[in-house]
């Protein structure tokens, strides 16, 4: 097996039900990797809040079972929101951090030994702009996925030497089930970030899936410690 063809290798993705994480299994499988998916809600193969208590436990082990090894992970269940700093309630920032910071290490954590035996394994981060930025009303996220490409990076350095590479893909605005309330309700902010973008338009989740795909493969076999900002230029002159 050489170059994007995925046959024969097992992938794990967490918010796997919609959005990037649903175009992932898609992308992943097209491929040819066997796909286990785990989501809070809609279809997946395990439906689980991957921020309780044991749930990567529970996620790493149901996939084993069901794929009888581990060599790519992408951990991509996240929320967003918009709360000014006066007023922003403590659990709203626990749960930004428990899901998209906390969840995504212990998942890695626990995956571990199965990418430890893989022969080409891989841990995809979803990070985003925001990890390399901030804005007004954005401190829970921004700081959430500031600590994603902070912990993408660590890890690879500590996991190169298992052969296991570890990537950040970082979007920018994308159209999802989740966004898409917010830019019918709110045409001005969609226009803002098309028009920010050099190729003037509004990422799609397949944008970010492919992107997945290739830093899973062997293409991508010398690729570790980096955030690839995929935002169709917006952050080219911020």
């Amino acid at each position: 097996m050489s170059g994007r063809d995925l046959s024969g290798l097992t992938a794990l993705v967490t918010g796997a039900s919609s959005g990037i994480g649903l175009a992932t299994v898609q992308r992943l499988a097209a491929a040819g990797a066997t796909v286990f998916g785990a989501a809070r809600e809609g279809r997946a193969d395990l439906i689980i809040d991957v921020a309780a208590p044991g749930a990567s436990e529970t996620i790493v082990a149901a996939a084993l079972d069901r794929l009888g090894g581990i060599d790519i992970v992408v951990p991509n269940a996240g929320i967003s929101g918009f709360v000014p700093l006066d007023g922003h309630p403590d659990a709203l920032w626990d749960a930004m951090i428990g899901i998209n910071l906390s969840a995504v290490f212990r998942l890695c954590r626990a995956a571990l030994p199965a990418l430890k035996a893989s022969r080409q394994g891989r841990i995809v981060t979803i990070g985003s702009v925001m990890s390399d930025h901030g804005d007004a009303g954005m401190a829970a996220y921004a700081a959430s996925k500031h600590g994603v490409l902070g912990l993408t990076r660590s890890l690879a350095s500590e996991l190169g030497p298992f052969g296991i590479t570890v990537n950040c893909v970082q979007p920018g605005a994308i159209l999802t089930g989740i966004t898409a309330p917010t830019f019918a309700a709110m045409p001005e902010f969609e226009s803002l970030w098309r028009d920010k973008a050099a190729l003037k338009r509004i990422g799609t989740p397949q944008d970010i899936a492919n992107v997945i795909a290739f830093l899973a493969s062997a293409d991508a076999g010398f690729v570790s410690g980096h955030g690839i900002v995929v935002d169709g230029g917006a952050m080219a002159h911020p």
